[in-house]
């Protein structure tokens, strides 16, 4: 069915409003006098949590229970290390908080902390990927709910096995497969973006493969200094043994497979190249590739381009070389008239246009991504995380984040902003706050 509303995580961390972060619904349906509005919010019961991403209790890799519901959404908060469980099943359009797991349990539990990326196993529990230790130190690794109660379990990887940094993660159970990506170091990367961080070790470089079943690390791969390597996705069919890992600073895609005696490899087969800029911290600028979505055909390949400002569509053809076949802008730090001027350009003959829809100037660049299940509707936010917001657009966190939506071609390929649609956080009654990411209840191309 098409998506009739969504869930949109909200902060006001950074922003210089004392309020607490919020569950925003959505009224997705066209035919609904408040289409594009946010018609409810779930405020939580503490300040600058920073909730970030979501997760279903439940999914479609739950297969030997068909009575599982995405009835629970899991909210861990990437700043404070709590985690809420919201129940949306029982009024969709009024989700109410169910449970919550303080910090101090997850610190003493499992000594983890910066908690990121949620996902409901095969089992039914529900794991969550974490950045760093309770003080900042970069550590990866997972933590794990009970599926039933929530209640913590405790770590799923052994403590010998956690990398050294962790983000983003996905799973094959037909392969006994799970992927995870290398986030930063939370203690220094998560104040500011420094360049003098670069080649210090405080920006990931690895992707892991994890054996499902024994929880075991069993192949990594360096896809080169700073390359952070940030979202991963395998294609949707449950038989592929192949997917995809985009890393934001040094603008390559990779694809990974699996080859004989159950090895994976990677390739490189896009590459977004940095521009020449001034006005800006560095004389180069990465394109920051923030998330990556694969349709539910494994069709097409989404990016979005956070620095750069542009959401690209790629069409995943057999030769396994992806084709650009879509491009649209929607902000950046590129954009024609502000204060960043592009010197040299191997992609763009001009500097693109500012945004302007419903009369409101677009702020930010494209970050988290969400796609209709027939994939003809991208949902796209332009928050990737408060302080970097307030650091390279001061401007979204001052007149607040906005929710789009870009049309797509699936025939052809193509992207288009669409006009009428936009969802304005800058006109939220307790002030302008940051958007993040995007679930819907009937299903999404991300669970």
């Amino acid at each position: 069915p098409r998506e009739e509303v969504a869930y949109v995580t909200c902060t006001y961390r950074e922003t210089c409003i004392d309020q607490p972060d919020f569950l925003a619904t959505v009224d997705l349906n066209p035919r609904s006098p408040y289409y594009g509005q946010v018609i409810h919010r779930l405020p939580m019961p503490n300040l600058k949590d920073e909730l970030h991403s979501s997760g279903w209790s439940a999914g479609c890799t739950c297969f030997d229970n068909t009575t599982a519901k995405r009835n629970k959404l899991i909210l861990p908060c990437l700043i404070s290390s709590r985690i809420y469980v919201v129940d949306v099943g029982s009024q969709c359009r009024a989700p109410k908080l169910c449970k919550m797991i303080e910090p101090v349990d997850v610190f003493w539990k499992c000594n983890k902390g910066y908690l990121c990326v949620v996902h409901s196993l095969p089992n039914g529990d529900v794991l969550i990927s974490n950045m760093g230790d309770p003080a900042g130190n970069g550590k990866g690794g997972f933590i794990v709910l009970d599926g039933e109660n929530f209640e913590l379990k405790g770590n799923w990887e052994n403590e010998c096995e956690a990398p050294p940094s962790g983000y983003d993660f996905w799973y094959q159970p037909r392969h006994n497969v799970l992927i995870s990506t290398a986030g930063l170091v939370p203690k220094r990367a998560g104040r500011c973006f420094n360049p003098d961080d670069l080649k210090k070790g405080v920006f990931g470089r690895r992707l892991n493969v994890w054996n499902l079943s024994c929880r075991t690390l069993v192949q990594c791969f360096d896809l080169g200094e700073d390359s952070l390597p940030l979202s991963v996705k395998f294609l949707h069919n449950p038989d592929a043994a192949e997917g995809y890992v985009s890393c934001a600073l040094s603008g390559i895609v990779y694809r990974f497979y699996k080859c004989e005696a159950n090895n994976w490899s990677v390739e490189e087969v896009i590459r977004i190249p940095a521009k020449d800029v001034t006005g800006w911290i560095m004389p180069k600028m990465p394109a920051f590739t923030v998330d990556l979505i694969i349709s539910t055909d494994d069709k097409y390949l989404y990016l979005s381009n956070w620095l750069h400002g542009d959401i690209r569509q790629y069409e995943l053809s057999r030769s396994c070389k992806p084709r650009l076949v879509g491009q649209v802008f929607v902000g950046g730090s590129i954009l024609r008239g502000g204060p960043v001027t592009v010197c040299r350009d191997e992609e763009l003959k001009c500097q693109p246009d500012p945004l302007v829809i419903k009369c409101k100037r677009v702020y930010g660049g494209p970050s988290k991504m969400q796609l209709s299940l027939d994939g003809k509707r991208l949902y796209v936010t332009n928050s990737f995380y408060s302080t970097w917001d307030k650091q390279f657009y001061p401007n979204l966190v001052k007149e607040g984040s906005v929710m789009l939506q870009i049309d797509v071609d699936t025939e052809k390929g193509g992207l288009t902003v669409n006009k009428n649609f936009l969802v304005d956080f800058g006109k939220e009654p307790n002030g302008p706050c940051l958007a993040h990411d995007i679930r819907f209840p009937c299903g999404d191309s991300t669970s």
